[in-house]
């Protein structure tokens, strides 16, 4: 990848393509770095679920693009997790931000948290390079929410010398038994109708006491909790994880 840390197109006279970390939520979490790149480039694209909801990751940054005015390119996908993307979607966007790049203009996928930990950012890229093989490309990191919710739990990670597991989601009880048997922290992101499951046995998985509940973190509507019994259906958001302490 090239890095040149500017905005004003690449050296092939073509755009360059941004993957862009914008944090857990909160804007004051955004790096100056992603803040002046934001205000320079020509377009924002972002994944749009098809539930009508505005983008998390554009809700994050919209305060500071009022005066750049730039394009908005949506990438709508399904908002039920088990139904996957249709490969003509990324491949509809690929040519829509090459023709943008093909102009010269720089775009910037935008993403919550960091491009590089469960981001769409790499799918993305893929396709495009499908269409434009010399394609000049930098990634902006952000603040993960798992930076974020340990930073609010108010207990580090792991120390020198610990291991630490992170899990999008969980896959089934001996999984999770396997992550924290084998882990110091275990954090469990997307925390879901499953993990409620799973924390139902949470005597026999050892959590009680040593596990914290974090809903969008850095956010007004954060919300931490220590006591994972008391969590139920209602507590569930999709910005939320678990940390799990051994």
């Amino acid at each position: 990848m090239t890095t040149n840390g500017t905005t004003s197109g690449g050296n092939n006279g073509k755009g360059i393509f941004y993957g862009i970390g914008v944090g857990p939520g909160d804007p004051e979490l955004l790096t100056i770095k992603a803040h002046r790149t934001l205000q320079n480039v020509a377009v924002i694209c972002f994944t749009q679920l098809d539930d009508g909801k505005e983008s998390y990751a554009l809700s994050v940054v919209r305060g500071i693009l009022e005066v750049s005015n730039p394009v908005f390119l949506a990438i709508t996908i399904p908002s039920d997790d088990d139904t996957p993307v249709d490969p003509k979607t990324w491949a509809d966007a690929a040519k829509e931000i090459a023709r943008h790049l093909g102009e010269g203009g720089d775009v910037a996928f935008i993403t919550e948290g960091d491009p590089m930990l469960y981001s769409e950012f790499f799918q993305v890229l893929g396709s495009v390079k499908a269409v434009v093989p010399d394609v000049e490309t930098e990634v902006i990191p952000g603040v993960s929410s798992v930076m974020a919710a340990a930073a609010s739990s108010g207990m580090p990670l792991v120390t020198h010398g610990q291991r630490l597991t992170i899990l999008p989601k969980v896959y089934g009880i001996d999984d999770l038994m396997e992550a924290i048997a084998n882990s110091d922290t275990t954090v469990l992101m997307e925390v879901n109708r499953e993990l409620l499951q799973a924390l139902a046995s949470r005597e026999k998985l050892g959590l009680s006491g040593k596990a914290t509940y974090v809903r969008q973190a850095s956010t007004s509507a954060e919300n931490v909790v220590e006591d994972i019994s008391k969590l139920s259906a209602e507590d569930l958001d999709y910005f939320s994880l678990l940390i799990i302490r051994r």
